[in-house]
């Protein structure tokens, strides 16, 4: 008999319940475990019912992704979901906790559905660039309706158990013992001599409107989902569900799941899946060290990101006191925390009881004694060596033994801000993202002294807040900010040698970056860079157009969206950006008088070399030990930089181009463009010559 599925009887109802820790996956021991029930109880007399039950924390999770890269060991999903839909008695599923994908497949290929308050159902499949391949887009539109399913299968999103109640997709909500419930349940079926109500055997409800409703769904996709293609394919298997019959469905289902599986995009978001699993493994990091608890919460500096980092734990439920050296400044501090909550409340995220909560938590001084209670204080002022350091002293002085220091920069050096204190052991890099309080990732900055239980604390505070935390070393920039470096570089000399600035962002845009890097400059302020480098220009490359254009228009006063100008114009009413002549004209005249050739690089070209550039440079940081992973860089970039996940990030992305591609183009573009700026990193022509990937070696290292 399986170890993780097991039998009972409680009358002539039999409780099929899994115990499969941590999360009830279904895995290949799962599924032959529920075979090997399922064919049990068949033509048994004496079983008038069946439930299948979980034991733990939830309900079957989901699939058991190691299979997408290992292939589905028999017994297959399809062959035990139609064993449990063909019984020849009722099955009742008794869900609770997170029914998600497979888990989900699994509960409709049984007959009735009783869930638990505070369930959550989805198929989140389109998230990970495939589709619900075990039967999820054939019964699932036959179980709720053609567009409800269409809704949940193209959002990913989970549904309550009230909403799936609504949707016909449970049967019905309890407050406590989903099993007991189940039970209940499925004797009164027996006693109704009620037989099995199979999903497959329904018509899709709104299929008479299905090919309107489909082609509405394709155009919406190619705009909120552009460049991916497994919408597309999850349209198909659900036209499927409407044109063909049960069984003829389930096997195109099967053919496209199989394809959109092996399909790049499919890859890519498997990558950054299984990349995060791997965040936690860091060299060097004793496998017993234990985290040092943190309880109170203090941070310097009450403007945005101050601000923002102080809801990121607050919203964690943990104490925060924010200190500043003005009271205006702690007033207009918590005047925008108040105005982010109230938005959040106004959109129905937060309740006001919620926000009154989060909001007592928050304490402003201007006395930094009161942080001499705090474990953690993270100091949040603007990127000024000398102000760090100040501000570090004093936190020396009054901050408990034991108590961590972090400091938020997002370029500066974190050994020399350590190097103020009698306890580098306890300084850490915490580079939030702006807005702190939405942006998912956290760079942990691990400095030459920072003690390995510091480390560990830092990871346990990036999951604590909700936060991807990846662990960096020290050097400018640490990984992304290194690498944005060159990808600016190259996308402000496009627009020297005469691309205009949407020409760039168009390029970028159509690739897939959440936003062109010359718009991004004009959101954060385009003076921000500019006076970074101002204060290293000892340290950048002579060459008079090394980013001259942000110069330009920081002289100028043309700083972004704050001052309504800057790449851009944002004065129209909502702001949006617009092409600005004056500034195209500003940076044509500036390429003249400094002798730039005007190439007018095409889309791809522009590309490729930001690309290209900020590739190189990650090649780099794996060499420099900066970045401890490939995978590593691309959690960065496709959490924090807007980088699109279904591309993996940019060296999984570097990986599918082919690195000799890569490095044949900068070779070429050593020749034809500035040959300072177009040296292949060592570790990025090895792997190129011996025809290997960022993978492989990645592989090889671990």
């Amino acid at each position: 008999m399986s170890e993780v599925v097991r039998v009972s009887m409680q009358g002539e109802i039999a409780v099929v319940t899994v115990d499969s820790p941590p999360v009830n996956t279904l895995s290949r021991d799962v599924r032959a475990g529920l075979k090997e029930c399922f064919e049990s109880l068949r033509g048994r007399a004496d079983v008038k019912a069946v439930v299948l039950a979980c034991a733990g924390k939830t309900f079957l999770s989901g699939g058991d992704m190691r299979e997408f890269e290992t292939g589905v060991q028999e017994p297959g999903y399809h062959e035990v979901l139609r064993l449990i839909e063909d019984s020849a008695v009722p099955v009742v599923a008794a869900l609770y906790g997170t029914v998600m994908g497979g888990g989900l497949e699994t509960a409709i290929a049984c007959h009735y559905r009783i869930a638990l308050d505070g369930t959550r159902l989805g198929l989140p499949e389109i998230t990970l660039g495939i589709i619900p391949g075990a039967g999820g887009t054939q019964r699932m539109p036959r179980l709720i309706g053609l567009e409800p399913a269409l809704d949940m299968m193209l959002s990913g999103k989970p549904l309550t158990a009230a909403q799936a109640k609504d949707l016909g997709l449970v049967d019905a909500v309890v407050a406590d013992d989903v099993t007991g419930a189940a039970i209940a349940h499925a004797r009164e079926l027996a006693a109704a001599g009620k037989g099995p109500r199979r999903t497959r055997e329904r018509s899709v409800a709104g299929s008479e409107k299905a090919a309107e409703a489909i082609a509405a769904r394709r155009v919406q996709a190619a705009k909120t989902m552009r460049n991916r293609n497994s919408p597309n394919v999850l349209l198909d298997a659900v036209q499927a569900a409407v044109d063909k019959p049960f069984d003829e469905g389930i096997a195109f289902e099967r053919s496209l799941s199989n394809e959109v599986e092996r399909a790049v995009e499919g890859r890519a978001f498997r990558h950054l899946f299984f990349g995060e699993r791997d965040l936690r493994r860091i060299p060097g990091l004793p496998a017993d060290v234990k985290a040092r608890k943190v309880a109170k919460v203090g941070i310097v500096g009450a403007g945005t990101m101050g601000g923002g980092i102080g809801m990121c734990f607050a919203n964690a439920g943990i104490p925060v006191t924010i200190v500043d050296t003005a009271q205006a400044n702690l007033d207009r501090g918590l005047a925008t925390i108040r105005k982010n909550y109230e938005r959040s409340v106004s959109r129905g995220s937060l309740k006001p009881e919620q926000m009154e909560q989060r909001l007592a938590l928050i304490a402003p001084t201007l006395d930094y004694a009161a942080l001499n209670d705090a474990d953690l204080i993270v100091e949040a002022v603007f990127e000024n060596m000398a102000l760090k350091k100040e501000i570090f002293a004093k936190l020396d002085a009054v901050a408990k033994p034991g108590a961590i220091l972090g400091t938020n920069t997002s370029t500066l050096d974190i050994d020399e801000i350590a190097a103020e204190t009698k306890r580098p052991q306890d300084v850490i890099g915490l580079h939030f993202f702006s807005p702190a309080n939405v942006m998912q990732l956290l760079e942990i900055v691990q400095c030459a002294k920072t003690a390995p239980d510091v480390v560990m604390t830092a990871l346990d505070i990036a999951k604590t807040i909700r936060k991807v935390g990846v662990v960096a070393k020290v050097c400018y920039g640490f990984i992304g900010n290194r690498m944005m470096d060159p990808y600016g570089r190259e996308a402000e000399r496009c627009v020297m040698e005469g691309a205009t600035p949407a020409e760039v962002d168009g390029a970028l845009e159509d690739f897939g970056m959440a936003m062109g890097i010359l718009a991004v400059y004009d959101m954060a302020g385009i003076d921000i860079g500019h006076l970074t480098r101002v204060a290293r220009a000892h340290l950048l490359p002579k060459d008079p157009t090394f980013y001259r254009p942000t110069a330009l228009l920081t002289e100028r006063g043309w700083l972004g969206q704050k001052s309504g100008r800057g790449y851009y114009r944002y004065d129209s009413p909502d702001r949006k950006r617009t092409p600005d002549p004056e500034a195209i004209a500003m940076f044509a005249a500036e390429a003249q008088r400094l002798g730039v050739p005007q190439r007018k690089p095409s889309q791809q070209e522009i590309r490729e070399r930001c690309l290209y550039a900020m590739i190189n440079e990650g090649a780099l940081l794996l060499e420099e030990g900066i970045a401890v992973r490939a995978s590593d860089i691309d959690i960065v970039y496709a959490s924090g930089y807007g980088f699109p996940r279904y591309r993996g990030g940019p060296m999984f992305y570097a990986d599918t181009v082919g690195l000799k591609v890569i490095y044949d183009k900068i070779l070429e573009f050593r020749k034809t463009l500035d040959p300072q700026y177009w040296q292949p990193a060592p570790l990025l022509e090895k792997l190129a010559k011996a025809g290997s990937s960022f993978a492989q070696w990645q592989a090889e290292r671990t």
